[in-house]
């Protein structure tokens, strides 16, 4: 099913988040190089991802005003894992306790709850991809043979 929306503004990436704030992501390294991802989003990584995540999604426009409505997109964020040589990301989501928080009058169901959150944790692996593949020529950290563990 396709999401026919208007693209939403790409989120403004802040070199002064520390990953370690998220419990979703672990990352090794502290080089995270937002300003030019925000460059290739700007470029058009973000309307390019968002254009074939839409394409496919199961989130249908009403869901999608929820998104909207929370402004949750604002809230992702991506960075350069160099050990990994991968771009990561941290997508936003609703809590476990979404009823009691009462975080929007139109939830109204773990299914909508599970659809927001699937969709957007897809939106940012497509966003990673499509930057990956499309905008960025970024290679991992060469690890010198001394630094590996021994066995």
């Amino acid at each position: 099913m396709a999401l026919d929306v208007a693209v939403p503004d790409r989120p403004t990436l802040s070199s002064a988040v520390e990953t370690a704030e998220y419990d979703d992501v672990d990352v090794q390294g502290d080089e995270y190089r937002r300003d030019e991802l925000s460059e290739a989003l700007a470029d058009g990584a973000w309307d390019d991802a968002f254009t074939r995540w839409a394409a496919d999604t199961g989130i249908d426009e009403d869901t999608w005003a929820i998104v909207t409505d929370l402004d949750l997109v604002a809230e992702f964020d991506f960075f350069w894992d160099s050990f990994a040589g991968r771009v990561g990301y941290h997508a936003p989501g609703l809590p476990e306790n979404w009823r009691e928080r009462e975080i929007h009058p139109d939830i109204e169901s773990w299914e909508t709850v599970s659809s927001i959150n699937a969709g957007l944790t897809e939106l940012g692996q497509v966003v990673c991809d499509v930057l990956a593949d499309d905008y960025l020529d970024w290679e991992a950290q060469e690890v010198d043979a001394g630094d590996l563990p021994d066995f």
